[in-house]
């Protein structure tokens, strides 16, 4: 995961570490390139679907109130934090904050992710290839925006899992940078949006692990990785 930046070969380390990781947990696994799968390009999940209650398909459907809100056009950052909870937290609700009226693109979205990732760089690809699985394709996104489509979650809790000790175990001697940490965020995502001009809304639990490390190894949490959705870290 994060290398201390003076020992190149730490790197190869800190690959081996999160094969690791990944390995141990069976949840953790990569999302790249083509073998990404976009949640949003299946029908069923990229056209908002009535309601089974006609009552909640009338009512006006609520709003995000995560701190990855979208308002007039632009996307809320990360805060700053030495808690690596309220981080995940954070993180976590930046993750599913989207809203295609917003006049942003998917990218626009991946990117205020990327501002508090791994300084060294060295998870950045990593990182992205991670968020594209969380975010619509282009296209998805394009058909999403025909019924004003928005996310967004409501987290429920935040908690270290039982097995990161058993992954920190099996790493090699200092290939985790001090301050490394795994914290499982649960919670409920919300969409809305508008079908024949009605307001709708679902809703569905969810879960997911970020990778973190804090302090002593930076000032600020920075974000390291993602599993992938309802894969996490337990």
């Amino acid at each position: 995961m994060v290398t201390r930046p003076s020992a190149r070969t730490s790197r190869r380390r800190i690959a081996v570490a999160l094969l690791v990781l990944l390995a141990a947990a069976v949840v953790a696994t990569t999302v790249y390139g083509s073998a990404a799968t976009h949640q949003d390009t299946a029908a069923p999940a990229a056209t908002p679907t009535p309601s089974p209650s006609p009552a909640a398909a009338a009512s006006t459907a609520p709003g995000p109130t995560g701190s990855g809100r979208v308002a007039d056009g632009e996307v809320t950052t990360v805060p700053a934090t030495t808690d690596p909870q309220a981080f995940a937290r954070s993180a976590a609700e930046a993750v599913f904050a989207w809203d295609t009226t917003s006049g942003l693109a998917p990218g626009d979205y991946i990117a205020q992710l990327i501002e508090v990732a791994d300084p060294t760089g060295v998870e950045t690809p990593g990182l992205v290839a991670d968020l594209s699985g969380y975010m619509p394709s282009v296209a998805a996104w394009e058909h999403l925006r025909q019924y004003a489509t928005r996310q967004w979650l409501d987290v429920s809790d935040v908690a270290i899992p039982e097995r990161w000790g058993e992954v920190v175990a099996q790493a090699p001697q200092g290939s985790l940078a001090p301050g490394t940490t795994a914290l499982t965020v649960t919670g409920v995502r919300h969409r809305a949006g508008l079908w024949d001009s009605r307001p709708i809304a679902s809703e569905h639990e969810v879960a997911i692990t970020a990778f973190v490390v804090c302090a002593p190894t930076y000032p600020e949490c920075r974000l390291l990785r993602l599993s992938q959705l309802d894969k996490p870290l337990r």
